[in-house]
């Protein structure tokens, strides 16, 4: 008779990807961002919302879904959701990301700042509107230096419409002791030439505002990737 045993215990196998959070989280500390390419970074952003597992499948899902990190932070919470593997807290997680970062973008640049161009809240109206899948009205309130001191969105509405009262703006501006404005609203199909209704919009507020010895100083229509300035065009 022959007799088998094992003269040490089976070893549990270790996955693959065993200890490569940390690992990517050392090249991060070491290197920062650019040391990672795009599908590690959303990857290392990942595991702090999926505690256990292997996120870089998933990772490079949503960066082939949505095309670029840019594409994954501006889509919904229900597009997010339809991905396998992306749970509500990955999916608030990501949300979060994009909404610290355009605060980070309104203090560095507009919040108390002194807008002497366009580019001075270009980075800043991408990050809030520009891949908006919806049109957003907003308007900046600025004082006799040109300090922003104020910001409203005043309207949201459909894929190709946003309705604009002239009297809600002139109301704010007059609350907030404006005294110039800029007009800022997205075209989600991408196209930069302002429609006759937001030429039309543009002198009218600017008549308006006149009378409040208020100032339109400048309209921007802004898409994910690039804008149109109706003071640089020579429009208003």
């Amino acid at each position: 008779m022959i007799y088998y045993h094992m003269a040490t215990e089976d070893k549990k196998i270790k996955p693959h990807y065993h200890g490569h959070r940390e690992r990517l989280k050392e090249r991060y500390k070491k290197g920062g961002i650019d040391v990672l390419a795009d599908y590690e970074a959303l990857e290392l952003l990942l595991t702090f919302a999926i505690p256990t597992g292997d996120v870089k499948p998933l990772a490079k899902e949503l960066l082939k879904k949505f095309s670029s990190i840019q594409g994954v932070l501006d889509a919904n919470n229900a597009a997010l959701l339809e991905v396998k593997g992306v749970g509500k807290h990955s999916a608030m997680l990501l949300k979060i990301v994009k909404d610290i970062g355009s605060l980070y973008l309104r203090h560095k640049h507009v919040h108390k700042k002194t807008i002497t161009d366009t580019n001075d809240i270009l980075d800043y109206l991408k990050s809030i509107i520009g891949s908006s899948q919806d049109e957003q009205f907003l308007t900046f309130f600025l004082n006799a230096s040109n300090e922003v001191i104020a910001e409203e969105v005043i309207t949201k509405g459909t894929i190709n419409h946003a309705t604009v009262y002239p009297r809600k703006i002139l109301e704010s501006a007059i609350k907030h002791k404006a005294l110039r404005l800029i007009l800022v609203h997205n075209h989600p199909g991408g196209t930069l030439d302002p429609s006759y209704n937001d030429i039309t919009l543009t002198g009218k507020l600017k008549t308006m505002a006149l009378l409040f010895d208020i100032d339109v100083y400048d309209h921007i229509i802004i898409t994910s990737k690039g804008y149109l300035s109706f003071k640089e065009k020579g429009i208003l």
